[in-house]
């Protein structure tokens, strides 16, 4: 598989994935509702993308199963 679509995002990204600001998705992760973090370093984290996008599926399953 050639996919160049990198697995490990930055917040900031998650941010354009989500729609979200920082403040709300650590608000999310607060609350453990949220995919856990990878720890790249003492400072920085990361995300792997497929979790996030399975989160926002499951935000847009709900969303049918409540209309």
């Amino acid at each position: 598989m050639n996919d160049n679509t990198p697995r490990l995002v930055s917040l900031n990204h998650v941010c354009e994935l989500t729609s979200l600001s920082r403040t709300a998705i650590n608000k999310f992760r607060e609350r453990g509702n949220f995919p856990v973090e990878v720890s790249l370093g003492e400072r920085r984290i990361a995300f792997v993308r497929a979790e996030v996008l399975a989160w926002v599926q499951d935000r847009i399953d709900a969303r049918q199963v409540a209309a």
